[in-house]
C-alpha cells in the first residue's frame, strides 16, 4: 500500500508540474501572438521590400544605431547624475532638478532622433508601402501598453 501511495504522490506532483509548465508556455505564446510585430520586423518582412530598398534601409539603420547608442549613453549618464544628486542630499534639491532636466533633454533628443529615423525610412518606401507603414506607426503610437 505504501508503494501505491508514493506512486500516486509522484503522479500527482508530475501532473501539477506539467499543468503549470503548460499554462506558462501557453500564456507566453498567447501574449506574444497578441502583440503586433516590431516596426523592424514589419518593415522587413511584411512590406515586400526590393533589394535596393533593403540596402538603403540597412544604411539608415546602421547610421541610426550609432546615434541611438550615443543618446542612450547620455541617458545613462544623466541617470547616474540624478542618482548622485539624490544620494547627496535626499531631497528635491537644485542639483536633482538640474539632473532631471538633463535626463529629460537627453530623452527628448533620443525621441527626435527616432522620429527623424522613422521619417527617413518612410522616404525609401513606395506609396503603397508608405500607406501601410503610416498605419503601423499610428497603431504603435496610439496603442495602450499593459
Amino acid at each position: 500500500m505504501r508503494i501505491f501511495g508514493r506512486g500516486l504522490a509522484l503522479t500527482l506532483i508530475l501532473a501539477v508540474l506539467a499543468g503549470a509548465l503548460g499554462s506558462w508556455i501557453g500564456a507566453r505564446y498567447l501574449v506574444r501572438a497578441q502583440q503586433p510585430p516590431s516596426l523592424h520586423v514589419f518593415v522587413h518582412e511584411e512590406l515586400k521590400l526590393s533589394p535596393a530598398q533593403e540596402q538603403k534601409l540597412e544604411a539608415l539603420e546602421a547610421d541610426f544605431a550609432v546615434r541611438r547608442r550615443a543618446r542612450e549613453a547620455q541617458l545613462r549618464a544623466a541617470n547616474a547624475e540624478l542618482a548622485a544628486a539624490i544620494q547627496a542630499r535626499h531631497e528635491y534639491s537644485p542639483e536633482v532638478q538640474a539632473a532631471v532636466e538633463r535626463f529629460h533633454h537627453a530623452m527628448g533628443e533620443l525621441q527626435k532622433e527616432t522620429i527623424l529615423h522613422v521619417l527617413s525610412m518612410r522616404k525609401v518606401l513606395t506609396p503603397d508601402q508608405a500607406a501601410k507603414f503610416d498605419r503601423r506607426i499610428a497603431e504603435a503610437l496610439t496603442e495602450e501598453t499593459p
